[in-house]
C-alpha cells in the first residue's frame, strides 16, 4: 500500500509505478532508515505521542527487522514497496499491527530520506578513508624500498630530469593526502541531523532536535527546516572528492601504463592485475590500469549529472531529488573499488632498475646541470642556457651524451669548463644538488618517507590508540553510548550516568576524534563487566573493538578481578577475544536488574560470555 493514497481515487498506472519507485536502489538505506525509526519513536516518546510501552514494543520490532536485513539485504527487492521508507513501515506493521502506523506522527519521506543518506554518506565515507589510508601505505612502503631507484622524470613527455622511484610514489601520496583531507573535511560538513524538519516547515510536535541529533551520532541538528530537505550539497561534495581523486588515480594509472610499455619497460605489473589477448599470446596487458582510468569519466558523469539536476530546482523538496542516490552510490563504491585496485597494483610489482638508470641518462637530462655549473663560473643563466643549448646540438649530431665528450670538446663552447665539470654531470649529482625541502635529493627523500610515515601512523588503522576517558569526552560518549543504544546493541546510558562513571571508560582516539569506547563496570565479589562497547559507523573491522576489550580485561587484571564477563549479541566477536559462554542465572541479581532498562528483556536474545583471569594467570604461570 501506497504511504500517500488516501488522496487518489484511482491506481497509479503500473508503468509510472516502475518509472517512480526508488526501492530497487535505496533499499541500500535500509539500515540507516531503521536506525532512524528507532531514533524517531523515542522523540515520540519524549512528547507522548506513544507511551513508553508503546515505544518499546516498536523499537524490538525494528531491532529485529535490522538483524534479518543485515542477514540478507536483498530480500528487500522481492517487495513491490515504492521506496525503503514505505518497504520498513509495511515490514513494521507486520511485526506490531496498527501500532506501526503511529510511528511516522510528525515525520515526512523528506526529511526521513535526507536523514537516512547522510547516515549512508557519513558511514561510506569514513571506509573510503579508510581504503585511502591503505593506498597511502602501499605508496609509502614502495617509496621506502627504492630510494635507490634512479627514474627519469617528464615534462611534455620528454625526458627533462632524473628523479627516484620513491619520489614519484611520494608525489601521488601527497595527491592523495589531499583527497583524505577533503573527505574529512566533507564528512565533517554533513555531519548534522535534518530529522524533525517535517516535509519542509518542520514538525508539529515540540521534539528536542539536538538530543534526537545525538541520539543518532550527528554532531548537531540543521537549523533551517527548508534547507534541511532540500539540501544535497553533501552528495555533490562527496562526487566532488571523489572525481578529483579518480583524477589522482587516473594520472597515476596513465604513468604505471606507461612505465609497463614494451617502449619504457620500466615496470612489470604482477599477473594477478593483468590480462592476456585471446588473439596474441605474448601479450599482458594493464587492464586494472586502464579500467581506473576509464572508469573516471563514470564518477564526473555522476557529478556533472547531480549538479546539473539540482541546480535550478526551487525550494523545497521535488522528487528530481530521488535522482541523488543511484550517481552516489555508483560513484563511491566505483572511487573505492579502484583506491583497492590501484593498491593492489603495487603488490609485486617490479622494477627495472637498469633500464629505468639507462633512460635516466638519456635525453640530456643532466643539461641543467651544465648551465648551472656554467653560472657557478660567473656566466649569467640566460647565457649559460643558450651555451648548454648549442652543446646539445652538437651531442645530439655526434649521437653520444655530454659527459662522453672530451675537455677540449666541452671548452670550445665556454672556456670556463674544466675537468671539475664531470663531476657535476654524473646522475648522482643531479640528484644530491636538488636539496631543498622536497626535492630529489637522496636525504630529502628519506626525510619525505619518514614524515609521510610519521602521518600515516597517526591513524588509526595504523596505529589504534586506546586511553581512559576525560570529562572532555563526554559529549562524544553521549553520542555514541546513544547511538548504539538505539541500534539496540547496547542499554542506554544518560548524560548524568556518564559523567558519574566516567572512570571507568576507555575510548579509542583517532586524530582528536573518539571513534570506539566501553567501559568496565566493577561489581562486588571480584566480578566486572564490559558495558557500552561500540565503535563509531564507518571505523568498523579495524582493530578498534579488539584493542578497547583487551585494554579493558588488562585494567581489571590490574585491579585483580578474578572474572570478566559481557551480555552480548555478537558472542562470536568476544570468543575471539578469549571469552567462554556461560550462564545468564550464575549473573548477579544486580544485572538482571538492569536489564529492566532494556526493550528486549521480555524476548532477551543476548547471550552471557566470561573471561577467568585467575584460571588465565594459572595457565600462564605453569606454562613459564
Amino acid at each position: 500500500m501506497a504511504l500517500w493514497g488516501g488522496r487518489f481515487t484511482q491506481a497509479a498506472d503500473t508503468r509510472f509505478k516502475q518509472f517512480n519507485d526508488s526501492l530497487r536502489f535505496d533499499y541500500r538505506l535500509a539500515e540507516q532508515d531503521i536506525v532512524g525509526s528507532i531514533a524517531w519513536s523515542k522523540a515520540l516518546l519524549s512528547v507522548n505521542v506513544l507511551t513508553e510501552e508503546e515505544q518499546q514494543r516498536l523499537e524490538l520490532a525494528l531491532n529485529e527487522l535490522k538483524m534479518e536485513v543485515m542477514e540478507d539485504p536483498e530480500q528487500i527487492l522481492a517487495s513491490d514497496a515504492e521506496d525503503i521508507h514505505s518497504w520498513v513501515e509495511q515490514q513494521l506493521i507486520n511485526k506490531v499491527g496498527d501500532l506501526g502506523k503511529k510511528l511516522h506522527t510528525g515525520r515526512s519521506r523528506n526529511d526521513q530520506v535526507a536523514t537516512d543518506l547522510k547516515l549512508w554518506c557519513r558511514q561510506q565515507g569514513r571506509q573510503v578513508l579508510m581504503t585511502l589510508d591503505q593506498m597511502q601505505n602501499q605508496l609509502v612502503n614502495v617509496a621506502s624500498q627504492h630510494h635507490d631507484t634512479v627514474l627519469p622524470g617528464y615534462t611534455h613527455l620528454q625526458r627533462a630530469q632524473p628523479v627516484t622511484f620513491a619520489h614519484w610514489c611520494l608525489a601521488y601520496s601527497e595527491m592523495f593526502e589531499r583527497d583524505y583531507s577533503r573527505l574529512e573535511d566533507a564528512i565533517k560538513r554533513l555531519d548534522t541531523c535534518p530529522l524533525g524538519s517535517g516535509a519542509l516547515a518542520g514538525t508539529a510536535y515540540a521534539i528536542d532536535r539536538e538530543n534526537l541529533a545525538y541520539n543518532l551520532g550527528f554532531r548537531r541538528a540543521t537549523r533551517n527546516s527548508l534547507d534541511s530537505v532540500s539540501d544535497r550539497d553533501h552528495v555533490m561534495e562527496l562526487m566532488s572528492v571523489a572525481s578529483i581523486s579518480m583524477l589522482h588515480l587516473s594520472r597515476m594509472a596513465e604513468d604505471l601504463i606507461f612505465y609497463n610499455s614494451g617502449e619504457s619497460g620500466f615496470i612489470e605489473l604482477a599477473d594477478t592485475v593483468t590480462s592476456g589477448s585471446s588473439l596474441m599470446p605474448q601479450k599482458k596487458n594493464p587492464d586494472a590500469l586502464e579500467l581506473i582510468r576509464g572508469k573516471t569519466g563514470r564518477v564526473y558523469g555522476s557529478l556533472a549529472g547531480m549538479m546539473m539536476t539540482v541546480k535550478a530546482l526551487p525550494l523545497a523538496y521535488n522528487k528530481d531529488m530521488q535522482e541523488d542516490k543511484e550517481g552516489l552510490f555508483d560513484a563511491l563504491d566505483t572511487w573505492n573499488e579502484c583506491m583497492a585496485m590501484a593498491a593492489l597494483c603495487f603488490e609485486g610489482i617490479k622494477i627495472n632498475k637498469e633500464r629505468t638508470l639507462e633512460a635516466a641518462k638519456q635525453g640530456y637530462a643532466n643539461a641543467t646541470e651544465l648551465a648551472d655549473y656554467l653560472v657557478s663560473k660567473g656566466i649569467p643563466f640566460r647565457e649559460a642556457h643558450h651555451i648548454v643549448g648549442v652543446a646539445v646540438v652538437e651531442a645530439i649530431r655526434r649521437g653520444m651524451p655530454l659527459e662522453d665528450l672530451s675537455l677540449d670538446e666541452l671548452k670550445v663552447f665556454s672556456p670556463v669548463i674544466e675537468e671539475d665539470v664531470y663531476e657535476i654531470l654524473t646522475i648522482e649529482s643531479c640528484l644530491s644538488k636538488r636539496c631543498a625541502k622536497g626535492g630529489v635529493a637522496p636525504h630529502q627523500v628519506r626525510y619525505a618517507v619518514e614524515e609521510a610515515q610519521k602521518r600515516l601512523d597517526t591513524r588509526v588503522s595504523s596505529d589504534i590508540q586506546v586511553r581512559p576517558a576525560r570529562l572532555t569526552d563526554v559529549e562524544s560518549l553521549e553520542g555514541m553510548v546513544a547511538y548504539w543504544a538505539n541500534m539496540g546493541e547496547n542499554l542506554p546510558r544518560s548524560r548524568n550516568e556518564i559523567v558519574r562513571d566516567i572512570g571507568s571508560f576507555a575510548v579509542v582516539e583517532h586524530n582528536g576524534e573518539i571513534t570506539g569506547c566501553a567501559s568496565l563496570y566493577v561489581y562486588d565479589s571480584g566480578l566486572a563487566e564490559i558495558r557500552s562497547l561500540g565503535v563509531e559507523a564507518g571505523w568498523q573491522g579495524q582493530g578498534q573493538g579488539a584493542a578497547i576489550v583487551h585494554y579493558l580485561v588488562n585494567k581489571a587484571r590490574n585491579m585483580a578481578i578474578n572474572k570478566v564477563f559481557v551480555l552480548t549479541r555478537t558472542p562470536e566477536f568476544f570468543m575471539k577475544q578469549d571469552f567462554l559462554p556461560t550462564s545468564k542465572m550464575l549473573l548477579p541479581e544486580k544485572v538482571l536488574k538492569d536489564c529492566e532498562q532494556c526493550p528486549r528483556q521480555h524476548a532477551c536474545d543476548e547471550v552471557a560470555l566470561e573471561v577467568n583471569l585467575n584460571e588465565q594467570l594459572i595457565m600462564q604461570t605453569t606454562s613459564l
